[in-house]
Protein backbone atom coordinates (compact mmCIF):
# COMPACT_ATOMS: atom_id res chain seq x y z
CA UNK A 1 0.00 0.00 0.00
CA UNK A 2 0.94 3.68 -0.17
CA UNK A 3 2.36 6.01 2.46
CA UNK A 4 1.60 9.64 1.63
CA UNK A 5 3.41 12.39 3.57
CA UNK A 6 1.73 15.79 3.79
CA UNK A 7 4.39 18.01 5.39
CA UNK A 8 2.27 21.14 5.03
CA UNK A 9 -1.17 19.68 5.66
CA UNK A 10 -3.19 21.53 8.23
CA UNK A 11 -5.26 19.74 10.79
CA UNK A 12 -8.48 19.39 8.89
CA UNK A 13 -9.80 16.35 7.11
CA UNK A 14 -6.91 13.93 7.17
CA UNK A 15 -7.47 13.06 3.51
CA UNK A 16 -7.05 16.72 2.63
CA UNK A 17 -4.38 18.61 0.80
CA UNK A 18 -2.77 21.80 2.08
CA UNK A 19 -5.22 24.69 2.54
CA UNK A 20 -8.13 22.70 3.92
CA UNK A 21 -9.40 24.89 6.71
CA UNK A 22 -10.47 23.45 10.06
CA UNK A 23 -13.56 25.14 11.52
CA UNK A 24 -13.99 24.55 15.30
CA UNK A 25 -17.76 25.04 15.32
CA UNK A 26 -18.92 22.08 17.47
CA UNK A 27 -19.78 23.25 21.00
CA UNK A 28 -20.50 19.92 22.68
CA UNK A 29 -18.36 16.84 23.28
CA UNK A 30 -19.56 13.26 22.80
CA UNK A 31 -16.86 11.79 25.04
CA UNK A 32 -13.89 12.74 27.18
CA UNK A 33 -10.39 11.33 26.82
CA UNK A 34 -8.69 10.52 30.11
CA UNK A 35 -5.44 12.27 29.27
CA UNK A 36 -6.70 15.63 28.00
CA UNK A 37 -6.48 17.69 31.18
CA UNK A 38 -9.33 20.18 31.59
CA UNK A 39 -12.88 18.88 31.14
CA UNK A 40 -14.25 22.17 29.84
CA UNK A 41 -14.17 22.65 26.07
CA UNK A 42 -12.89 25.84 24.46
CA UNK A 43 -15.66 28.03 23.07
CA UNK A 44 -16.79 27.04 19.60
CA UNK A 45 -16.83 29.51 16.72
CA UNK A 46 -20.32 30.51 15.57
CA UNK A 47 -21.50 30.18 11.97
CA UNK A 48 -21.31 33.94 11.58
CA UNK A 49 -17.81 33.93 13.03
CA UNK A 50 -16.76 31.20 10.60
CA UNK A 51 -18.24 33.09 7.63
CA UNK A 52 -16.51 36.29 8.68
CA UNK A 53 -13.21 34.46 9.08
CA UNK A 54 -13.57 32.94 5.60
CA UNK A 55 -14.35 36.36 4.16
CA UNK A 56 -11.26 37.80 5.86
CA UNK A 57 -9.07 35.03 4.43
CA UNK A 58 -10.53 35.57 0.96
CA UNK A 59 -9.83 39.31 1.25
CA UNK A 60 -6.21 38.43 2.07
CA UNK A 61 -6.01 36.40 -1.14
CA UNK A 62 -5.93 33.01 0.57
CA UNK A 63 -7.02 30.01 -1.51
CA UNK A 64 -9.11 27.49 0.44
CA UNK A 65 -9.59 24.04 -1.05
CA UNK A 66 -12.11 22.80 1.50
CA UNK A 67 -13.63 23.17 4.96
CA UNK A 68 -13.55 20.62 7.76
CA UNK A 69 -15.91 20.84 10.73
CA UNK A 70 -13.51 19.71 13.43
CA UNK A 71 -13.72 20.46 17.15
CA UNK A 72 -13.62 21.69 19.77
CA UNK A 73 -16.44 19.21 20.44
CA UNK A 74 -17.97 16.64 18.10
CA UNK A 75 -20.15 17.92 15.24
CA UNK A 76 -22.54 14.97 15.63
CA UNK A 77 -23.13 15.68 19.33
CA UNK A 78 -25.37 18.53 18.11
CA UNK A 79 -26.56 17.28 14.70
CA UNK A 80 -29.26 19.88 14.11
CA UNK A 81 -26.80 22.70 14.73
CA UNK A 82 -24.20 21.06 12.50
CA UNK A 83 -26.69 20.68 9.65
CA UNK A 84 -27.56 24.36 10.03
CA UNK A 85 -23.90 25.31 9.84
CA UNK A 86 -23.43 23.13 6.76
CA UNK A 87 -26.42 24.79 5.12
CA UNK A 88 -24.99 28.24 5.87
CA UNK A 89 -21.56 27.33 4.53
CA UNK A 90 -23.05 25.81 1.39
CA UNK A 91 -25.18 28.91 0.79
CA UNK A 92 -22.18 31.25 0.96
CA UNK A 93 -19.49 28.93 -0.45
CA UNK A 94 -21.23 26.40 -2.71
CA UNK A 95 -18.03 25.49 -4.54
CA UNK A 96 -15.99 24.44 -1.49
CA UNK A 97 -15.66 20.80 -0.48
CA UNK A 98 -16.78 20.11 3.09
CA UNK A 99 -15.66 17.45 5.55
CA UNK A 100 -16.61 16.45 9.08
CA UNK A 101 -14.33 15.04 11.79
CA UNK A 102 -16.18 12.91 14.34
CA UNK A 103 -15.82 9.95 16.65
CA UNK A 104 -18.88 8.49 14.93
CA UNK A 105 -21.71 8.41 17.48
CA UNK A 106 -24.85 8.90 15.38
CA UNK A 107 -22.88 8.85 12.12
CA UNK A 108 -24.88 6.03 10.51
CA UNK A 109 -28.12 7.81 11.35
CA UNK A 110 -26.93 11.18 10.02
CA UNK A 111 -24.94 10.07 6.96
CA UNK A 112 -27.79 10.64 4.52
CA UNK A 113 -28.47 14.14 5.84
CA UNK A 114 -24.77 14.99 5.80
CA UNK A 115 -24.66 13.96 2.15
CA UNK A 116 -27.70 16.14 1.37
CA UNK A 117 -25.87 19.09 2.96
CA UNK A 118 -22.82 18.67 0.76
CA UNK A 119 -20.42 16.69 2.96
CA UNK A 120 -17.93 14.77 0.83
CA UNK A 121 -15.42 13.51 3.40
CA UNK A 122 -15.60 12.11 6.89
CA UNK A 123 -12.65 11.67 9.23
CA UNK A 124 -13.43 9.04 11.87
CA UNK A 125 -11.57 9.29 15.18
CA UNK A 126 -11.07 5.59 15.86
CA UNK A 127 -8.62 4.72 18.65
CA UNK A 128 -9.72 1.24 19.77
CA UNK A 129 -11.77 -1.76 18.70
CA UNK A 130 -12.19 -3.57 22.03
CA UNK A 131 -14.37 -2.38 24.92
CA UNK A 132 -11.47 -2.90 27.35
CA UNK A 133 -9.22 -0.51 25.46
CA UNK A 134 -12.01 2.02 24.91
CA UNK A 135 -12.49 2.14 28.68
CA UNK A 136 -8.78 2.81 29.16
CA UNK A 137 -8.93 5.81 26.84
CA UNK A 138 -12.22 7.51 27.81
CA UNK A 139 -13.66 8.63 31.14
CA UNK A 140 -17.17 8.93 29.72
CA UNK A 141 -19.01 8.41 26.43
CA UNK A 142 -22.37 10.05 25.84
CA UNK A 143 -24.54 8.90 22.93
CA UNK A 144 -27.17 11.58 22.43
CA UNK A 145 -27.93 13.38 25.69
CA UNK A 146 -27.87 10.31 27.93
CA UNK A 147 -25.28 9.71 30.63
CA UNK A 148 -24.66 5.98 30.63
CA UNK A 149 -22.17 3.59 32.28
CA UNK A 150 -18.79 3.62 30.56
CA UNK A 151 -18.96 -0.11 29.78
CA UNK A 152 -22.24 0.40 27.92
CA UNK A 153 -20.87 3.48 26.17
CA UNK A 154 -17.80 1.55 25.01
CA UNK A 155 -19.95 -1.13 23.38
CA UNK A 156 -22.14 1.48 21.71
CA UNK A 157 -19.14 3.43 20.41
CA UNK A 158 -17.57 0.38 18.76
CA UNK A 159 -20.87 -0.57 17.11
CA UNK A 160 -21.61 2.99 15.98
CA UNK A 161 -18.17 3.46 14.46
CA UNK A 162 -18.43 0.25 12.44
CA UNK A 163 -21.95 1.10 11.26
CA UNK A 164 -20.84 4.66 10.55
CA UNK A 165 -18.10 3.68 8.12
CA UNK A 166 -20.50 1.44 6.21
CA UNK A 167 -23.13 4.18 6.08
CA UNK A 168 -20.59 6.73 4.87
CA UNK A 169 -19.48 4.49 2.04
CA UNK A 170 -23.11 3.88 1.08
CA UNK A 171 -23.59 7.67 1.01
CA UNK A 172 -20.57 8.09 -1.26
CA UNK A 173 -18.21 9.75 1.23
CA UNK A 174 -14.44 9.49 1.27
CA UNK A 175 -13.61 8.02 4.68
CA UNK A 176 -10.33 8.47 6.50
CA UNK A 177 -9.55 6.96 9.88
CA UNK A 178 -7.49 8.97 12.33
CA UNK A 179 -5.99 6.96 15.17
CA UNK A 180 -4.18 8.47 18.13
CA UNK A 181 -1.61 6.04 19.50
CA UNK A 182 -1.31 6.06 23.30
CA UNK A 183 1.84 4.39 24.61
CA UNK A 184 1.09 1.19 26.47
CA UNK A 185 -2.65 1.51 25.91
CA UNK A 186 -3.77 0.91 22.34
CA UNK A 187 -0.68 0.14 20.22
CA UNK A 188 -1.66 -3.52 20.03
CA UNK A 189 -4.95 -2.64 18.29
CA UNK A 190 -3.66 -0.22 15.65
CA UNK A 191 -3.07 -2.84 12.95
CA UNK A 192 -6.49 -4.37 13.56
CA UNK A 193 -8.06 -0.90 13.31
CA UNK A 194 -6.51 -0.55 9.85
CA UNK A 195 -7.64 -4.03 8.87
CA UNK A 196 -11.22 -3.24 9.94
CA UNK A 197 -11.23 0.12 8.17
CA UNK A 198 -9.94 -1.42 4.97
CA UNK A 199 -12.55 -4.18 5.08
CA UNK A 200 -15.32 -1.60 5.47
CA UNK A 201 -14.02 0.53 2.59
CA UNK A 202 -12.18 3.40 4.29
CA UNK A 203 -9.65 4.99 1.93
CA UNK A 204 -6.83 5.87 4.31
CA UNK A 205 -5.58 6.06 7.88
CA UNK A 206 -3.49 8.58 9.82
CA UNK A 207 -1.55 7.76 12.98
CA UNK A 208 -0.82 10.47 15.51
CA UNK A 209 1.26 10.11 18.71
CA UNK A 210 -0.89 10.59 21.81
CA UNK A 211 0.20 12.41 24.92
CA UNK A 212 -1.28 14.06 27.98
CA UNK A 213 -1.55 13.30 31.67
CA UNK A 214 -2.03 9.96 33.42
CA UNK A 215 -2.83 11.94 36.58
CA UNK A 216 -2.17 15.53 37.75
CA UNK A 217 1.46 14.69 38.47
CA UNK A 218 2.38 12.05 35.86
CA UNK A 219 2.60 12.73 32.14
CA UNK A 220 1.66 10.26 29.44
CA UNK A 221 4.61 10.37 27.09
CA UNK A 222 4.10 9.87 23.34
CA UNK A 223 5.14 6.57 21.74
CA UNK A 224 8.77 6.38 20.72
CA UNK A 225 9.48 7.38 17.09
CA UNK A 226 10.59 3.84 16.26
CA UNK A 227 7.29 2.50 17.61
CA UNK A 228 5.32 4.91 15.43
CA UNK A 229 7.44 4.01 12.40
CA UNK A 230 6.85 0.29 12.98
CA UNK A 231 3.10 0.83 13.31
CA UNK A 232 3.02 2.86 10.10
CA UNK A 233 4.76 0.03 8.27
CA UNK A 234 2.24 -2.45 9.64
CA UNK A 235 -0.88 -0.48 8.74
CA UNK A 236 0.54 0.33 5.30
CA UNK A 237 0.01 -3.34 4.55
CA UNK A 238 -3.71 -2.81 5.07
CA UNK A 239 -4.49 0.61 3.56
CA UNK A 240 -3.04 3.93 2.44
CA UNK A 241 -1.33 5.84 5.25
CA UNK A 242 -1.53 9.63 5.28
CA UNK A 243 1.27 10.98 7.46
CA UNK A 244 0.19 14.15 9.22
CA UNK A 245 3.02 16.26 10.66
CA UNK A 246 3.76 16.00 14.37
CA UNK A 247 5.41 19.38 14.31
CA UNK A 248 5.10 21.72 11.36
CA UNK A 249 7.02 24.93 11.99
CA UNK A 250 5.21 27.63 10.07
CA UNK A 251 7.37 30.59 11.04
CA UNK A 252 10.04 31.54 13.53
CA UNK A 253 9.92 28.78 16.12
CA UNK A 254 11.23 28.33 19.61
CA UNK A 255 14.70 26.80 19.17
CA UNK A 256 15.46 23.23 20.20
CA UNK A 257 18.46 24.29 22.20
CA UNK A 258 16.29 25.43 25.05
CA UNK A 259 18.05 28.79 25.22
CA UNK A 260 16.46 32.20 24.96
CA UNK A 261 18.65 33.22 22.03
CA UNK A 262 19.11 36.72 20.68
CA UNK A 263 16.48 36.18 17.97
CA UNK A 264 13.63 35.54 20.41
CA UNK A 265 11.48 38.15 22.15
CA UNK A 266 12.25 38.68 25.82
CA UNK A 267 10.06 39.75 28.75
CA UNK A 268 10.28 43.33 29.94
CA UNK A 269 8.94 45.16 32.98
CA UNK A 270 6.07 46.54 30.88
CA UNK A 271 5.45 43.28 29.02
CA UNK A 272 6.28 40.34 31.30
CA UNK A 273 3.79 37.75 29.99
CA UNK A 274 3.29 35.27 27.15
CA UNK A 275 -0.01 34.77 25.30
CA UNK A 276 -0.72 31.27 23.93
CA UNK A 277 -3.42 30.08 21.53
CA UNK A 278 -4.41 26.55 22.51
CA UNK A 279 -7.61 24.52 22.30
CA UNK A 280 -6.62 22.04 25.02
CA UNK A 281 -4.12 23.84 27.25
CA UNK A 282 -1.32 21.46 26.26
CA UNK A 283 -0.55 22.21 22.61
CA UNK A 284 -0.15 25.39 20.58
CA UNK A 285 -2.73 24.40 17.99
CA UNK A 286 -4.87 27.38 16.95
CA UNK A 287 -4.71 29.80 14.02
CA UNK A 288 -4.81 33.42 15.15
CA UNK A 289 -7.87 34.01 12.99
CA UNK A 290 -9.94 31.35 14.76
CA UNK A 291 -8.86 32.06 18.34
CA UNK A 292 -11.39 33.63 20.69
CA UNK A 293 -9.42 33.04 23.88
CA UNK A 294 -5.75 33.35 24.89
CA UNK A 295 -3.96 31.64 27.75
CA UNK A 296 -1.71 34.04 29.65
CA UNK A 297 1.52 32.75 31.15
CA UNK A 298 3.84 34.68 33.44
CA UNK A 299 6.75 34.21 35.77
CA UNK A 300 6.10 33.50 39.45
CA UNK A 301 8.15 34.95 42.30
CA UNK A 302 10.38 31.87 42.23
CA UNK A 303 11.11 32.45 38.54
CA UNK A 304 9.06 29.54 37.19
CA UNK A 305 6.50 30.22 34.48
CA UNK A 306 2.88 29.31 35.16
CA UNK A 307 -0.62 29.87 33.78
CA UNK A 308 -2.05 33.11 35.15
CA UNK A 309 -5.45 33.32 33.46
CA UNK A 310 -7.42 32.96 30.24
CA UNK A 311 -8.60 36.07 28.39
CA UNK A 312 -11.39 36.43 25.87
CA UNK A 313 -10.44 37.73 22.44
CA UNK A 314 -12.81 39.37 19.95
CA UNK A 315 -14.63 37.02 17.59
CA UNK A 316 -13.69 36.97 13.89
CA UNK A 317 -14.74 40.03 11.94
CA UNK A 318 -14.38 43.82 12.13
CA UNK A 319 -11.28 43.90 9.93
CA UNK A 320 -8.16 45.57 11.31
CA UNK A 321 -10.05 46.79 14.38
CA UNK A 322 -10.08 43.22 15.64
CA UNK A 323 -6.28 43.13 15.77
CA UNK A 324 -6.13 46.54 17.44
CA UNK A 325 -8.42 45.14 20.14
CA UNK A 326 -6.23 42.03 20.48
CA UNK A 327 -3.16 44.26 20.86
CA UNK A 328 -4.89 46.14 23.67
CA UNK A 329 -6.14 43.01 25.43
CA UNK A 330 -2.63 41.50 25.31
CA UNK A 331 -0.88 44.76 26.14
CA UNK A 332 1.14 43.15 28.95
CA UNK A 333 2.43 40.30 26.73
CA UNK A 334 5.77 40.36 24.90
CA UNK A 335 4.92 37.49 22.54
CA UNK A 336 1.94 35.59 21.15
CA UNK A 337 2.30 31.90 20.23
CA UNK A 338 0.03 30.50 17.48
CA UNK A 339 0.20 27.83 14.77
CA UNK A 340 -0.47 30.30 11.99
CA UNK A 341 -1.42 33.93 11.38
CA UNK A 342 -1.97 36.21 8.43
CA UNK A 343 0.67 38.75 7.45
CA UNK A 344 -1.57 41.78 8.16
CA UNK A 345 -2.51 40.77 11.73
CA UNK A 346 1.14 40.01 12.49
CA UNK A 347 2.19 43.43 11.21
CA UNK A 348 -0.48 45.22 13.25
CA UNK A 349 0.35 43.34 16.47
CA UNK A 350 4.08 43.81 15.93
CA UNK A 351 3.61 47.55 15.42
CA UNK A 352 1.94 47.62 18.85
CA UNK A 353 4.79 45.81 20.54
CA UNK A 354 3.47 42.25 20.42
CA UNK A 355 5.69 39.76 18.57
CA UNK A 356 3.99 36.71 16.98
CA UNK A 357 5.80 33.35 16.87
CA UNK A 358 4.27 30.62 14.70
CA UNK A 359 4.73 26.96 15.64
CA UNK A 360 2.92 23.76 16.56
CA UNK A 361 4.45 22.58 19.79
CA UNK A 362 3.98 21.85 23.46
CA UNK A 363 2.77 24.85 25.50
CA UNK A 364 4.74 24.19 28.67
CA UNK A 365 8.08 23.57 26.96
CA UNK A 366 7.75 26.54 24.60
CA UNK A 367 6.84 28.97 27.36
CA UNK A 368 9.69 27.66 29.50
CA UNK A 369 12.19 28.32 26.69
CA UNK A 370 10.95 31.89 26.27
CA UNK A 371 11.70 32.51 29.95
CA UNK A 372 15.20 31.11 29.50
CA UNK A 373 14.70 27.55 30.72
CA UNK A 374 14.95 24.13 29.12
CA UNK A 375 12.05 22.04 27.88
CA UNK A 376 11.01 20.38 31.10
CA UNK A 377 8.52 17.63 30.47
CA UNK A 378 8.64 18.13 26.71
CA UNK A 379 6.40 15.57 25.10
CA UNK A 380 7.46 15.84 21.45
Amino acid sequence: MTIIPFPETRQGCCCSIPEWLSLPVAPQAAARIRFCGEDKLPQAVSLQGALTWLADLAAQGKTIAGLDLNGPGDPLATPAMTLGILAGLREHYPGLSVGVTTMGLGLAEQAGLLAEHGVARVTLLLDAISPETVKKIYTWIRPGKRSIPLAEGADILITEQTKGIAACKAAGFTVCIRTTVYAGINEQEVEEIARLGSALGAESISLLPGKGWLDPEVKLLPPAPEVMAALIRKVAGQMTVVCLPEEAILGEAVPRSGKNGPGLPKPTAARPNVAVLSSNGMDIDLHLGQAIKALIYGSREDGLACLLEARDLPEPGNGDNRWLQVAEILGDCFVLLATSAGQKPREILSSHGLAVLLLEDNVEGSVDVLYGGGRKGKNR
